[in-house]
């Protein structure tokens, strides 16, 4: 009964001790939320005069460009996917490997070939874990992600674009993050950010159905879409990377949070069996030495007769 208490009170200093581990944990990605939704906010003014100017741009020329032409048989497409580098999220990068998966079937299906780009080492993990191709990868910042970092994510993906498909470039470029709703809700999502549809330009801006002043371009509508597409991609990979760094944290505290309540109960469940395993000892010890006392007082009568 001895060596069951100590396997209880063992099993407890060790739960003990995730406990703080958990909660530790719970509390750094609760102040790192608060940064990522002030970055989140930060960038929207600079992604919404952007995608203005673009939407301007293109309605105001005329002009048709590789970039907001749409193909007339699009044959390849380039999906970038963004998970999370660490663990211990919950379902985080596994929800958005699945709304990966399930855009990859759909582009398949309408028979398109799909170029993958993964951030983050759990997707990676997953593609190279299953032997499938990677077009390129990045790793190392998905917690606290920087513009240099939506650059150098973005550039492999506009060459790409601006690429004759024969040449192994590709005809769509999609996108598939966790797009941060509230601090308990996030959505795996996906979208097509080229070609660039003036409709979808004019929802994410908000300005649907507003009249886009007149400019005139030098030296020409299509340097200047030249210049500020590359941006646009940049903008929108910066902030998809944002929203997913949001929701990453949302999900290690949600993640951690559960862990902490858990290592909690289990406490609770084996303290009870600890102190139910000493009373045993205890009524043990007790019973032994009335046994005892009980012989020893046999054994005297039966002496003194």
């Amino acid at each position: 009964m001895g060596a069951q208490l100590r396997v209880y009170k063992r099993r407890i200093r060790a739960v003990t001790a995730t406990k703080k581990i958990t909660k530790a944990m719970e509390m750094i990605a609760a102040s790192r939320i608060v940064k990522a939704q002030r970055k989140v906010a930060a960038s929207m003014p600079y992604a919404t005069e952007l995608t203005r100017a673009v939407t301007a741009v293109a309605t105001g020329s005329n002009t048709k460009h590789a970039l907001t032409t749409e193909v007339e048989a699009p044959v390849r497409a380039a999906v970038l996917l963004i998970t999370s580098d660490r663990g211990l999220a919950g379902g985080y990068s596994s929800n958005a490997i699945k709304q990966s998966e399930r855009l990859i079937e759909r582009l398949r299906a309408e028979g398109k070939e799909v170029d993958s780009y993964i951030v983050g080492r759990k997707g990676v993990a997953y593609y190279g874990f299953r032997e499938r191709k990677v077009a390129d990868s990045w790793t190392g910042f998905t917690d606290s992600p920087a513009y240099a970092d939506a650059k150098r994510v973005a550039a492999p993906l506009i060459e790409a674009i601006q690429t004759e498909t024969a040449e192994g470039g590709v005809d769509e470029l999609h996108i598939v993050y966790t797009e941060f709703v509230s601090m308990m809700t996030q959505n795996a999502v996906d979208g097509r950010m080229l070609p660039l549809s003036l409709d979808q330009a004019q929802d994410e801006d908000g300005a649907k159905g507003e009249i886009l002043p007149l400019f005139e371009f030098e030296p020409s509508a299509e340097d200047v879409l030249d210049a500020l597409l590359p941006r646009y991609v940049e903008s929108r990979i910066y902030n998809a990377l944002l929203q997913s760094a949001a929701s990453e944290h949302a999900a290690r505290r949600r993640a951690m949070k559960s862990a902490t309540d858990n290592a909690g109960d289990l406490i609770k469940s084996l303290s009870r069996l600890a102190n139910a395993a000493r009373q045993a000892e205890i009524t043990q010890e007790i019973s032994e030495i009335v046994g005892g006392a009980s012989a020893m007082a046999d054994a005297t009568a039966g002496s003194d007769k």
